[in-house]
């Protein structure tokens, strides 16, 4: 799915996600992803967001909270650099509908839907057809 420009945003229920979260993810993903600066913020620091959570999950099986602490800070600092990110996008992300849906999509988008659309090409694509504003 190729980045289009459009100036609306449609409100969508989540009752209204046909094919579940990440069906619904995926077919929106491509339009909220094709700035160029957003693209490669979001290459660099989702890894840095797994790489955060799952040190987080051993570290505090394991008891040091130290460096869980520091697991979880670097996390949240790569999810914070994702939202400066999408600013830049023309078409915002839709609202989350409250805690629930806020932490089901983030783990689903930084775990599943932003790794597909590397492996598929869609990021290689969008990047190369990507505009900057600014």
């Amino acid at each position: 799915m190729p980045c289009r420009r459009r100036r609306g945003c449609i409100e969508m229920a989540s009752s209204e996600r046909q094919g579940g979260l990440l069906g619904w993810q995926w077919r929106g993903y491509s339009r909220n992803h094709c700035d160029r600066v957003n693209l490669l913020v979001h290459m660099i620091v989702v890894p840095f967001f797994i790489a955060g959570m799952l040190a987080f999950v051993v570290l505090s099986l394991h008891a040091q909270w130290l460096g869980a602490l520091v697991a979880i800070l670097v996390a949240v600092a790569a999810f914070v650099l994702q939202g400066v990110g999408h600013k830049r996008e023309r078409e915002a992300p839709q609202p989350f509908a409250g805690p629930s849906d806020f932490v089901a999509r983030v783990f689903a988008e930084q775990f599943i839907t932003f790794p597909r659309f590397v492996l598929t090409g869609q990021w290689a694509r969008n990047l190369a057809g990507a505009g900057n504003r600014g």
